[in-house]
């Protein structure tokens, strides 16, 4: 068993209801369908997801509840998400490894298991669609601000070394934008300098260049206001390490941030499924 695939979702609250989402989403919307078709023929037995919206100060968080139950109404954005039930089984067994292997290696990682805790929408938005039934078990992470890029990419790293050691068939998700200099107007795209910024980086990871990635990422996120100081990437770049195969399905603005829809395949993942038009696979 081993780490089968990585995720980088979008989790604009404008599509938490598909019915209410804009058309120029339609792309990000389909290919979260599409996602959701190689993850149900797929059947991880767990998934485990970084959210830009857990925003913890100084320790890394991992979710070790045994069950993921709430209503959401999202603090940032009511008028969009209002009265969302989730309800999401959860891995204790697996979570606590996780935190033991970060707490092993130095990091401060702790350990949540409050059922009362509500999750934030860049976990719940991606996952309405990703996994509609509710039934794999989903483990949480948040981002640590306190973390430099080089930690959250060893914690990263760490992540992805329990789940590749495991006997058991797992997804990494992370949730989040590409540039996010958050502006009014839902149809805004980024500047044109960070629409350039993101196609550079995006080229790297559809080339399954991620040394290059990960050595971009740093002024990368400074200039192009990365969501999440772009903690969310290097943890992502810090499980996969590798990748031979990218999966790209879309990309589309909301208020100013680029979002993206893509998937990688570590070199180790026995998947075998139908690709969308756009891939490369690693020479």
């Amino acid at each position: 068993m081993t780490l089968e695939l990585g995720i980088l979702t979008p989790h604009t609250p404008r599509m938490c209801h598909e019915d209410q989402a804009p058309e120029f989403l339609n792309e990000i919307v389909e290919g979260m369908h599409q996602v959701a078709k190689v993850i149900e023929e797929a059947k991880p037995d767990v998934l485990v997801m970084i959210s830009c919206h857990w925003l913890s100060s100084f320790k890394h968080f991992v979710d070790v509840t045994p069950e993921h139950r709430g209503i959401l109404t999202a603090f940032e954005c009511p008028e969009l998400i209002s009265d969302v039930p989730y309800y999401y089984p959860g891995d204790t067994e697996l979570a606590n490894q996780l935190v033991s292997a970060g707490i092993e290696t130095g990091l401060p990682v702790i350990a949540v298991d409050d059922p009362t805790y509500v999750w934030d929408y860049g976990t719940i938005v991606p996952l309405r669609y990703l996994v509609p039934k509710e039934d794999i078990p989903v483990i949480d992470l948040s981002v640590t601000w306190a973390a430099s890029l080089e930690e959250t990419y060893a914690w990263g790293q760490q992540i992805g070394k329990v789940l590749r050691e495991s006997d058991k068939h797992v997804m990494f998700i992370s949730s989040g934008a590409l540039s996010h200099n958050l502006v009014r107007g839902p149809e805004a795209m980024p500047s044109l300098s960070e629409q350039a910024l993101d196609r550079q980086f995006l080229e790297y990871l559809q080339n399954n260049d991620l040394s290059s990635a990960r050595n971009m990422l740093s002024q990368y996120a400074r200039n192009a206001g990365v969501e999440s100081g772009g903690r969310h990437l290097a943890a992502l770049l810090g499980v996969l390490e590798e990748s031979k195969k990218s999966n790209y399905y879309g990309y589309g603005q909301s208020s100013g941030s680029g979002n993206v829809l893509m998937t990688f395949e570590p070199q180790h993942s026995n998947l075998n499924y139908k690709n969308p038009p756009h891939i490369v696979e690693a020479k």
